[in-house]
């Protein structure tokens, strides 16, 4: 599918009458794709503000057109090769879900690193910046951030700390992920966003590794009724780096002053966002899963600094894997800890 151009009614007369079609009366309608419904706060909070901006900054040149949970096809692991190929304009994506594809922004995603969404993503934009921009050569990138951190969402009893986590059949979103809550006890399963709610009713899985900002789209808090995570400011087992890719094509193909209205709004400025966004959205989540007689449960001190050396494995098998690839991993590492912890 390409992006489409639409002309204005003077354009098109102008087009119809055999002369050349200024730049300046086209418009571009970017196609974006996602993996959640169209309620989430990615969407209505971030994206589409994002798309707004875009319209009045072009004069209305730029529009959008949304397409979310998965409704070009395919699953959420292709959305990165749907965006390179064209079928969509952009994307909003997990890295991790292309396992493998993109180690070098995994390092952000290794076991408690990100303490919330805000710092996180600022630290990502930097990490992303300074050591990860060869592996997204591919596309234009929008936004590098982080979902804050992932809680821990049980069905039918609460986790208070590691020993709970053995056992457990967890939906778990990336690699990293899997390998964090397997190193834990758990069992980790992998499966679309869309079809956890309906695996916990039915008993298929325990619960779901996930952050606060997709509980209420998927009603996961009504088959999920305990929440587990650390106190505010302390970092969280796992996290997720998210992106937001646009076609490299498509962007180059545009007119230098609508390349600049894109670049104006994307960057630093949308990474601020959606780490706002995911903070205040996980706040506004718990007090009402609370409200509804949920039980959020937070991991003391001891039981975080267990956790984080039992998955002490998962941070050394990276640093072997990335060593193959000719990486320095450890420097990766100290640098994806030291800007989490700056910003």
């Amino acid at each position: 599918m390409k992006m489409s151009r639409i002309l204005s009614v003077p354009a098109l007369a102008v087009a119809l009458g055999g002369a050349a079609l200024p730049a300046a009366a086209q418009e571009f309608t970017l196609k974006i794709a996602h993996f959640l419904p169209s309620v989430a706060p990615a969407q209505q909070k971030v994206m589409q503000p994002w798309c707004d901006a875009l319209a009045r900054d072009s004069g209305g040149r730029i529009a959008c057109q949304f397409f979310p949970a998965m409704q070009l096809g395919g699953t959420p692991a292709q959305l990165a090769d749907q965006v390179r190929n064209g079928v969509a304009d952009v994307v909003w994506t997990a890295p991790g879900y292309s396992a493998g594809r993109f180690p070098l922004i995994e390092a952000m995603e290794l076991p408690f690193v990100v303490s919330d969404a805000t710092s996180g993503s600022r630290a990502a934009w930097a990490y992303y910046e300074q050591y990860a921009k060869g592996e997204f050569d591919a596309y234009k990138v929008l936004a590098i951030h982080v979902d804050g951190g992932v809680a821990l969402h049980t069905a039918k009893r609460p986790i208070n700390g590691g020993a709970d986590i053995a056992g457990l059949k967890l939906r778990a979103p990336t690699r990293m992920a899997s390998k964090t809550l397997a190193a834990l006890g758990g069992q980790p399963v992998a499966m679309p966003p869309a079809q956890v709610t309906e695996a916990i009713a039915k008993g298929v899985v325990d619960g779901a590794m996930g952050a606060w900002e997709v509980v209420l789209p998927t009603k996961l808090d009504e088959v999920a009724k305990f929440h587990a995570e650390p106190a505010a400011g302390r970092p969280y087992p796992s996290t997720t780096v998210l992106a937001m890719l646009m076609n490299k094509q498509k962007y180059e193909a545009l007119p230098a002053d609508l390349k600049a209205v894109i670049d104006k709004h994307s960057g630093a400025p949308l990474v601020a966002n959606f780490g706002k966004v995911w903070d205040e959205v996980a706040a506004s989540t718990r007090q009402k899963v609370q409200a509804a007689g949920n039980k959020v449960v937070q991991l003391s001190d001891a039981e975080l600094a267990a956790m984080k050396k039992t998955a002490q494995p998962v941070e050394d098998e990276w640093l072997k894997q990335v060593a193959e690839k000719g990486v320095d991993g450890r420097k990766l590492a100290d640098a994806a800890r030291s800007l989490a912890a700056q910003h």
